[in-house]
């Protein structure tokens, strides 16, 4: 393309990381599936940084079909540029990797992924990085918890499970006053209804297994930064890790990027129209959905977000084990299973309490994590409906 460079969300995602003219006028990035790359001369051999961007010199260092995924995520998020791995948490994992060393503290909130406490609490811990966790509310308030070997703060909006919004900016301007980076698992956003690096933050992840990718059968994790540094020195741990993505995981992640916005409005509207009705049951306590006007991070959930996706909790009044498994053993759309963001709904019966430890989870009602798909959302509720009242019968 030329001239006038699209500016909407959109048209970006139809056109961003796409090169028709040099592959024929092929409307789609082609498959390049490599491993060994054949170089014309010695000196070019001796040239061909593995670093260099864009640069095929080994197909685990990645072919166009990977560079051009990148190059259209980088854009959509605002960053420098984006690196794509094998998973989301190979993508959390590389990312941390490529800032910590021995002696160094870290904080991570206290609603993270639960992968993003595993890395913490077992590998960085026997390598000698003590990681304290936060409150995910605590603001720029974060600057009482920082100490001179502070290397990094992670944070994740809304939060896994229990969907507390974090204020961004102030926990960045509070880290960077230090010289600390800020890292966000942006997975719920998508790429397309947060702006990370506006808000401050130095290394965004997603899994893009989710709303990237939209279909249920890939795995795949991106690590966009905000400046070229923080690119390289990420860059050289996922070559030290030795993770690698195939061709046809990226070219199916090209495919489902293209649809992005049109998926993330469904998934917004159906997800709040279940939200609310959701409300009005006497089988529920509470909905944690950042877009609804009553969660207590709804204001910071409009001025830092431009939609919400289909993935929220809500806390039911307090089951036995059988009533909860009639309920979801049973259901007839909402599909029992990890991950989310596909088109499809999912239901999982989680419990926080088994993780926190910076905070405490006080309700004693059952959590209930819902990803709303794109079936009816009519259809939906009937299926809710239904297994709320299975409850009685159990």
């Amino acid at each position: 393309m030329s001239g006038h460079r699209p500016q909407k969300t959109e048209t970006k995602l139809v056109h961003a990381g796409r090169r028709s003219s040099q592959y024929h006028g092929v409307v789609n990035p082609p498959v390049f599936h490599a491993s060994t790359i054949l170089f014309d001369s010695l000196a070019e051999l001796e040239n061909a940084g593995a670093s260099a961007p864009g640069k095929v010199t080994y197909g685990r260092h990645g072919t166009p079909t990977r560079f051009l995924l990148e190059e259209a995520v980088a854009e959509l998020e605002g960053g420098y540029g984006t690196l794509c791995v094998s998973s989301g948490v190979s993508a959390i994992t590389n990312a941390i990797l490529a800032f910590v060393k021995p002696g160094d503290h870290i904080l991570i909130t206290d609603s993270t992924y639960f992968p993003t406490r595993n890395l913490c609490n077992t590998f960085l811990k026997r390598f000698g990085v003590e990681t304290e966790y936060y409150n995910p509310t605590i603001g720029g308030d974060i600057a009482g918890l920082i100490r001179d070997n502070t290397v990094l703060v992670w944070c994740e909006s809304p939060g896994s499970l229990t969907f507390e919004m974090q204020d961004i900016p102030a926990i960045a301007a509070a880290a960077h006053d230090r010289g600390v980076k800020v890292m966000l698992d942006n997975t719920w956003a998508s790429p397309i209804l947060c702006r990370p690096f506006d808000l401050g933050v130095d290394v965004s992840v997603q899994a893009g297994t989710k709303y990237i990718v939209g279909h249920s059968d890939v795995m795949m994790g991106t690590i966009t930064t905000a400046t070229e540094e923080d690119l390289l020195t990420i860059k050289k741990q996922v070559l030290i890790s030795g993770d690698a993505i195939g061709p046809d995981d990226c070219y199916l992640a090209q495919r489902g990027l293209r649809t992005l916005a049109v998926r993330m409005k469904q998934h917004h509207t159906s997800g709040l129209k279940v939200a609310n009705w959701l409300q009005t049951r006497p089988e529920v306590k509470t909905v944690l959905h950042p877009a609804l006007p009553d969660h207590p991070g709804h204001e910071i959930w409009k001025r830092d977000f431009s939609g919400a996706c289909g993935l929220f909790s809500f806390v039911m009044q307090p089951v036995e084990k059988k009533q909860l498994a009639n309920m979801v053993d049973n259901m007839d759309l909402f599909g029992m299973g990890f991950s989310w963001g596909g088109f499809e709904s999912l239901i999982l019966p989680s419990d926080p309490t088994k993780i926190r430890t910076a905070t405490k989870w006080e309700d004693d009602g059952q959590l209930i994590r819902l990803h709303v798909g794109l079936e009816d959302p009519d259809d939906l509720i009937a299926d809710l409906e239904a297994g709320f009242e299975r409850l009685k019968t159990a």
